[in-house]
């Protein structure tokens, strides 16, 4: 596992989505550095430098989480904070259920808890792509996304942030039939760089990564859902215990298309020390780039509430066994 990390401290682990890597948190790492805390952004399974597994299991949650209990035992940390987004923020939403020890909280960004669904989730998607376009059953067959966004990563990623972006209204791409479609065929063409919320040189990392690997390692988790729905089945009932911060953008795609018709009144329910809720106007999707300076403030906030000791303090080494 590759991971940028900056400061000393108490640790704050940043989880990233689809299609980012670790990079997409660099701003923050340096705000909650500058708290005094050490801030580190893995390159999650199958992303950036942290290479592709094989197997059906390979990019579940739990595989997923195991890497990141390992890490906290390399830095000899009992627990730590976690932070996600996109799939990040389900990581850390079931690292909450899993291993409740190790999670002193969670600040999750646009993806709210909902408790496990009845049904495998390709099932409803399935059912969704007789009507429209739907990326997340699209991404179900192994090869014709694998070879679409591989084909020109740097296209891709400019028009798919455009896209979940509070700049544009995702839900559009739902206008275009499945049958025959691929995904840049619904996607805005981007307005050129750089935008007030992401530069020419920040696109240019995240493109020069994405160049070097393809997407199959980042599409093998949309392939592992339905596993980690059976993997879940003893947590159906489940609610979020450990100490919660949800912060999520007014034009974000997740919560008006892909979250259930409440998604705050199911997360309110299902978790039991919600300590705020709070919404960014007029925000989408990359929520900490497009509102960095608050973002950081609310992350650096909450820091300061789920750490008592202050930001300076040491972390406690984990226990051996």
């Amino acid at each position: 596992m590759h991971i940028t990390e900056r400061g000393a401290g108490y640790p704050v682990i940043f989880c990233h989505g689809f299609p980012h890597t670790g990079y997409i948190w660099h701003r923050q790492l340096a705000a909650v550095a500058a708290a005094g805390y050490h801030a580190i952004a893995p390159d999650l399974r199958g992303y950036g430098r942290t290479g592709p597994k094989d197997g059906p299991d390979a990019y579940t949650n739990l595989a997923v989480l195991a890497d990141l209990l390992g890490l906290l035992d390399d830095i000899g940390a009992e627990q730590a904070v976690f932070v996600g987004l996109d799939f990040g923020a389900a990581l850390v939403w079931e690292a909450s259920l899993r291993a409740p020890e190790r999670v002193a909280g969670v600040i999750v960004l646009n993806n709210p808890y909902a408790p496990r669904p009845p049904r495998a989730p390709t099932q409803l998607w399935a059912e969704a792509a007789r009507r429209h376009f739907l990326h997340m059953d699209y991404f179900q067959k192994t090869g014709p996304a694998d070879a679409e966004l591989g084909a020109n990563p740097r296209e891709f990623l400019a028009r798919v942030y455009y896209a979940l972006s509070g700049d544009y209204h995702y839900l559009d791409t739902w206008r275009y039939p499945a049958e025959g479609t691929g995904y840049l065929d619904v996607l805005p063409d981007a307005p050129a760089l750089p935008w007030s919320w992401l530069s020419v040189e920040e696109l240019d990392v995240l493109a020069r990564e994405f160049d070097r690997t393809g997407f199959s390692g980042g599409l093998g988790w949309y392939r592992a859902l339905d596993r980690n729905w059976e993997l879940t089945a003893e947590y159906a009932d489940a609610k979020v215990g450990v100490p919660a911060y949800f912060v999520y953008g007014e034009r974000d795609t997740d919560m008006e298309g892909f979250s259930g018709r409440d998604p705050l009144g199911v997360l309110r329910a299902n978790s039991t020390d919600l300590r705020a809720v709070t919404e960014i106007a007029g925000a989408g999707h990359l929520l900490q780039l497009e509102r960095t300076e608050q973002v950081d403030g609310l992350i650096v906030e909450y820091l300061r509430d789920l750490v008592p000791g202050g930001a300076g303090q040491r972390y406690s080494a984990a226990s051996s066994g």
